[in-house]
């Protein structure tokens, strides 16, 4: 009675038919249809005929999952028209509207701020190569799109690059990540960097000073590759000199104080959201944190890489970068591709899965306990302590 049991629940978790035939299909295996795509499935569990989240093999998964990383074309083109012209649009009225007195207008300000986050996903996937086939169309859309999210493209992808190489290792912290230290590298600090952390980690920083900070004043210098070539600071400067051209031509039009009314909070808006997305993609208590000794890419990218489930329209403004864990596992799978993966494998819906409401706790920890394994607030690093001083 138990094996039958285990096999029905085995049987009910692989994809149906007509699943297996349409992954196939987007694979481009029309002849192999259902038997590659289970075979592909099975590689990833233990041997155990019921699949769970804690059996998928990380080293096995790349594998599995580069057909997915084919992009296509009209598809992506498609995605690039649906964001832009409804972000120019709603821009434009904007302008229009408080240019003539109509302050209201404003409230379309969260719209604008989305439809630039997600401008800012699409170039996020040029930075990878997954947006288009060739590499040139991938630079030269990102390089473009950059001006509108003020990011250099070239600077953003490097450091970029850095990051998903060095994910969850100890020993190679510092390009595009949340500055994170373990609990003995805090107590070791002055009391006036502690505090400075402190600041640093606190809520109101990282999801509002810390995004202005970063896409006004850090994005317009290659902050970090200063010495690594004199393409990124082509990139930086670029970047700064066309999108200057094109406030100076939103300021000729509607003047000083409208242009800052509407770019301003629509920029602000955008850019909290992207470093709250950020954040909770590798800030949350089971994250996956080792030194390089002990650090393994497959299992960092996996463990150490959330799944925040968000309903529409979020997870279209967002464009599916929610499943992040997926994403740092092949980063070449577009971004429109990506819910594919899900269906396909549906054990990993249950990998490090968040909800809204389950990003606030994340929002208050700070330091990672090697001894724990997690990620752990100030207030229990303290109470850690207490009992030390105690016993002295």
């Amino acid at each position: 009675m138990v094996m039958r049991s285990v096999l029905a629940n085995a049987i009910r978790l692989l994809p149906t038919a007509p699943e297996r035939y349409r992954v196939a299909k987007d694979q481009g295996c029309w002849h192999l249809g259902f038997a590659l795509v289970e075979s592909k499935r099975n590689s990833l569990l233990n041997q155990n005929l019921a699949p769970h989240a804690g059996q998928l093999e990380p080293r096995n998964l790349p594998a599995a999952l580069r057909p997915f990383s084919t992009p296509r074309t009209a598809r992506s083109i498609w995605e690039l028209a649906v964001t832009l012209v409804p972000f120019f649009a709603v821009i434009v009225a904007m302008l229009v509207a408080v240019d003539r007195g109509i302050g209201a207008a404003l409230a379309l300000s969260p719209l604008a701020g989305l439809l630039l986050l997600r401008t800012f996903i699409i170039q996020h996937d040029c930075g990878h190569g997954a947006f288009f086939a060739r590499r040139t169309g991938n630079d030269w859309t990102g390089r473009a799109l950059g001006v509108l999210t003020f990011t250099p493209f070239d600077c953003w992808s490097r450091s970029h690059s850095l990051h998903h190489a060095n994910t969850g290792n100890l020993d190679a912290r510092g390009f595009g990540d949340v500055d994170t230290l373990t609990v003995e590298e805090f107590r070791a600090l002055s009391r006036m960097k502690r505090l400075f952390y402190r600041v640093y980690r606190h809520p109101v920083v990282l999801l509002g000073v810390g995004p202005a900070y970063l896409f006004l004043v850090r994005h317009r210098l290659p902050i970090g590759l200063m010495t690594a070539g004199s393409k990124y600071w082509v990139s930086a400067i670029a970047t700064n000199i066309a999108t200057a051209m094109i406030l100076g031509c939103l300021i000729f039009l509607f003047g000083v104080v409208t242009t800052a009314m509407v770019v301003i909070p629509t920029l602000l808006i955008a850019a909290s959201a992207g470093v709250w997305l950020f954040y909770i993609q590798h800030q949350f208590e089971e994250a996956h944190w080792d030194k390089r000794a002990n650090w393994s890419f497959h299992d960092a990218a996996l463990r150490g890489s959330s799944y925040l489930d968000l309903a529409q329209p979020l997870r279209w403004f967002t464009g599916n970068i929610g499943i992040h864990h997926v994403h740092h596992l092949v980063s070449r799978i577009p971004f429109y591709r990506l819910p594919e993966v899900l269906g396909a494998f549906p054990e990993l819906r249950e990998v490090n899965r968040f909800t809204v409401s389950q990003t606030l706790r994340p929002l208050m920890l700070a330091l990672w306990d090697e001894d724990q394994r997690r990620l752990i607030t100030f207030r229990e690093a303290a109470a850690q302590l207490s009992p030390a001083r105690a016993r002295r």
